[in-house]
């Protein structure tokens, strides 16, 4: 959860430097940032308060282009201000609406941890790569009932998301194995399983994900070992549904190289892209709090669970 005390743009501040990372930990934060907003709005008529919240909901959207949890968080408590209600009512219900967000986004993961803990047998191995809720819910839930399982988990450079990964492994007295990105392949041959989560997933069923994410399904599909998804509903893409493609964000380069010595080498650039997708056809199975999923399924859920349809936009 974050602090009551912080203000909607250092809650999009955090977003966007990342301080506040992860798709989940994302829309959650963005909600209650939207919620805490609200309460504190001055406005004297429900169209000035529906244009203050446009506008924070506009700020909070912009900070990070991949992650659909984002804009799909924050259009599920916009919605409650489309009806004409009287003002007090309109801020009672996104109040009401965005706490059964947050409620509803914990137990998300909470199920999808039991759904993923039947695909990982006793004695497996599990590869996981970045730091995601979902993914490691499904773990952690084999662990608990008992599964001798061992982990391979990843570096994630360049930002280093792997040390919380295996931080909450080591806590829960899983056996690891911390090995930089580059190495995956080198020991996909020894792993029963990858499990990963996503930002994205597009209506072919194809998942953005944290850089690298694709080239361990790649070594995966090679060694004939199957990738799972784990991804609340939130995380699917209806935009895609058009046929846009999901954006990749490109952070700054100071993530990669220093400026000090990127200074000294002026005919280098760095490139840092967040995300990379991985093609549908190298994940085995998406497994969601509605449920466990082929990736050709993916259309089912953004009509089903998210409420879109091609009609929406136009």
């Amino acid at each position: 959860m974050i602090d009551a005390d912080m203000t909607l743009e250092e809650t999009a501040e955090g977003i966007r430097s990342m301080e506040i990372r992860g798709a989940g930990r994302i829309a959650r934060a963005a909600v209650e940032a939207l919620d805490a907003h609200a309460a504190r709005l001055t406005a004297t008529t429900l169209d000035e308060f529906r244009i203050g919240m446009r506008r924070a909901a506009d700020l909070l959207v912009a900070t990070r282009p991949t992650a659909v949890s984002l804009p799909n968080a924050v259009r599920a408590v916009m919605r409650t201000l489309e009806p004409d209600l009287p003002l007090e009512d309109a801020r009672a219900a996104l109040h009401e609406r965005a706490r059964a967000f947050v409620a509803s986004s914990f137990g998300a993961v909470e199920k999808i941890g039991e759904f993923g803990a039947r695909q990982i047998l006793d004695g497996d191995v599990v590869m996981t790569h970045c730091n995601s809720e979902a993914a490691l819910a499904c773990i952690v839930a084999a662990h608990r009932q008992g599964k001798a399982i061992e982990v391979f988990a990843t570096e994630v450079r360049p930002r280093g998301q792997g040390l919380l990964t295996i931080r909450r492994l080591n806590d829960e007295g899983i056996r690891t194995s911390y090995i930089v990105d580059s190495a995956a392949r080198s020991f996909v041959n020894e792993v029963d399983l990858v499990i990963v989560g996503a930002d994205a997933i597009t209506v072919n069923g194809a998942v953005a994900n944290k850089i690298g994410t694709a080239s361990i399904a790649l070594a995966a599909h090679e060694a004939r070992t199957n990738v799972v998804v784990a991804a609340e509903t939130y995380k699917f893409a209806p935009f895609t549904l058009r046929g846009d493609r999901i954006p990749i964000e490109e952070r700054p380069a100071s993530e990669v190289l220093s400026d000090e010595i990127a200074a000294t080498l002026p005919h280098v650039r760095v490139r840092n892209p967040a995300f990379d997708v991985t093609p549908a056809e190298y994940v085995d199975l998406i497994i969601t709090e509605a449920g466990a999923i082929p990736p050709s399924m993916a259309w089912l859920i953004i009509r089903d669970y998210l409420g879109w349809s091609i009609e929406e936009f136009y």
